[in-house]
């Protein structure tokens, strides 16, 4: 972890939120999202004939889940320093510069950079592991950290 970050962190008092507790808030939200796709389209999918009708639907609206997945980090995290998961594990994200939950831009970049990181395997989770202050790709771009509240 660079010095910056490190003196930030131990002068503030924080800490940075675990791996764990940052996988277990990232499924809350997909549980949450995928249910509420399955919500939305309930009766498409109780019409399904079969999984692979099922599949199908939900590839039919892929483009409109991962914009409500962008619309719905992108907002929270804004507003709140959170998403809904992140509050439920008491995890926070703040900029790196302010300490404060992100401005709209980078509250948008990081939400967007979650998607692409998504769609390429994860990688960008995966660089997480072994980042020393635990920065995904997403925290890069949008100069974030995940810290405990």
């Amino acid at each position: 972890m660079n010095e910056e970050i490190e003196d930030i962190l131990y002068r503030e008092e924080m800490s940075l939120a675990s791996t764990s507790k940052r996988a277990t808030a990232f499924l809350i939200d997909e549980l949450l999202l995928s249910f509420v796709l399955v919500l939305a389209l309930w009766d498409s999918f109780a019409a399904a004939k079969d999984t692979q009708e099922m599949i199908e639907l939900t590839n039919t609206f892929l483009m409109e889940f991962l914009a409500i997945k962008i619309i719905y980090q992108a907002f929270f995290v804004m507003q709140y320093g959170a998403s809904i998961g992140k509050l439920v594990m008491k995890i926070r994200v703040i900029e790196i510069k302010t300490l404060q939950n992100p401005n709209v831009l980078s509250a948008l970049n990081r939400a967007i950079f979650r998607v692409v990181s998504e769609l390429l395997f994860y990688l960008g989770y995966l660089w997480a592991i072994f980042d020393p202050a635990r920065q995904a790709w997403h925290d890069k771009t949008a100069k974030t950290l995940v810290v405990n509240v």
